[in-house]
């Protein structure tokens, strides 16, 4: 069978390469590595189907590099000790190897560790490609050896460029007669993805095919590509159209709505379509510490330890054993109290920023260092809230312009209703919820 629209257009030199001409253009860096042979190892970071692999493989093979991929899903510190035992062997290898992982964010902070010397000594060159931002991801240690270089979705220009050009020099398109007579969907359905995109084409033309028998589409027949053929082929085909994971954040969602109901039973299934699905744990991890805050905040404070603990726990141990930490998280997080009191606050706290503009501190609540600012009245009339009965001082702390102006609204469950109460003690009718 052939091989996919896209991987048979992947591009094999830095000309054939489309996007990203501000790393690869004419005096971009990357193109400046290639031409002066001194490629550093690197980070590629951006979302999928902007070039990442592709890239990874141009560079070495620009710089006649022998290439050893590694995709962290599959890959462990075994693997990689192996290519790096190679490379130092010296008699393999006439050129210092390029060691290419795919999704390294992946990899556990064990797994990381182990690249380091490698990476250190020049025994190889690295590059890393990932999808998330690679300060959260990747080890402080091997960021510091490497570039870390970001790739932007492919734009409109782009995007057309490529299907032009898969139906011109395409050997299984071109004798078609394919009209993109509208892209619309096509570049809407793509997100900017390269990947995506071919695939979706490929897709849509195989259908149109299939509808209309292979032997209608002669030299004198054009098969009209519209947005219309396209919306109604990709709603027929849901899972080949899915099968590269186009779902992938309609779970996550229904993961987090499942936690915001209280409804374990749905988030761990949820949380195990993730997980079969090969998701980064630390993408699950993360978007529980979210919610922690987003959809439990001060109804249990504890939330927030947990979905914290777990990320740290996650990124500590990996597969397959991570998935055990996540679960305990998810049906934590599920079975607690819900408030969404702290997020609620912080947005209207931003709102009432954005209203007011940028309103001066009082006098009372500045900092006087020196006897000018004292002159000035700086801190005259501030009274320090631990020198007063039960440490508190009922003194104004917003800006004269907005006094009284309440936006924290505790949530009604046992908790923050014990904080209504305290702050009703402290403040009376100001705080009379």
């Amino acid at each position: 069978m052939a091989a996919p629209l896209a991987e048979r257009m992947r591009p094999k030199t830095l000309a054939e390469y489309v996007g990203q001409k501000h790393l690869v253009g004419e005096g971009a860096v990357l193109r400046r590595a290639v031409e002066g042979k001194n490629l550093p190892s690197i980070i590629l970071c951006g979302p999928p189907g902007v070039g990442k692999t592709t890239l990874a493989n141009i560079l070495a093979s620009e710089l006649k590099r022998p290439f050893y991929p590694l995709s962290a899903i599959n890959s462990g510190v075994k693997d990689i000790r192996e290519v790096i035992e190679k490379a130092s062997g010296g008699g393999l290898f006439s050129e210092k190897p390029v060691l290419f992982i795919d999704e390294i964010h992946r990899f556990s902070k064990a797994q990381q560790d182990s690249l380091l010397g490698a990476v250190e000594t020049g025994k190889v060159t690295l590059i890393g490609a990932t999808t998330e931002n690679p300060s959260f991801e990747v080890i402080s240690a091997l960021l510091s050896r490497c570039q870390v270089y970001f790739l932007k979705a492919l734009d409109e220009a782009d995007l057309l460029y490529l299907l032009r050009h898969a139906i011109e020099t395409d050997g299984l398109l071109k004798g078609r007669n394919i009209h993109l007579a509208e892209t619309a969907a096509l570049l809407r359905l793509s997100g900017g993805d390269a990947r995506r995109l071919l695939n979706v084409f490929e897709l849509v033309v195989e259908a149109a095919e299939d509808q209309n028998g292979q032997a209608a589409l002669t030299a004198t027949s054009v098969l009209a590509i519209t947005d219309q053929l396209v919306i109604a082929i990709v709603q027929q085909n849901p899972v080949r159209y899915d099968k590269a994971g186009d779902n992938h954040f309609d779970i996550v969602s229904a993961f987090i709505k499942s936690i915001r109901g209280s409804d374990p039973n749905a988030a761990v299934y949820w949380l195990a379509r993730m997980i079969e699905g090969g998701e980064d744990p630390s993408f699950i991890a993360r978007r529980m510490v979210i919610a922690a805050s987003e959809d439990i905040g001060n109804a249990n404070p504890t939330a927030l330890v947990m979905a914290t603990t777990c990320f740290q726990a996650v990124n500590l141990i990996g597969y397959p054993e991570a998935r055990i930490v996540l679960s305990q998280a998810a049906t934590y997080l599920a079975t607690s109290p819900k408030s969404n009191a702290a997020y609620a606050a912080i947005n209207a706290a931003q709102e009432l920023v954005r209203q007011t503009g940028n309103l001066p501190v009082p006098l009372h609540l500045r900092n006087a260092p020196t006897n000018l600012m004292k002159t000035e009245g700086y801190g005259k009339g501030y009274e320090y809230s631990h020198d007063r009965p039960g440490n508190f001082s009922p003194q104004e702390y917003l800006p004269a312009e907005i006094t009284g102006k309440r936006l924290y609204e505790p949530g009604n469950n046992a908790r923050e209703k014990e904080t209504r109460e305290a702050l009703k003690k402290l403040w009376g009718d100001k705080y009379s919820y």
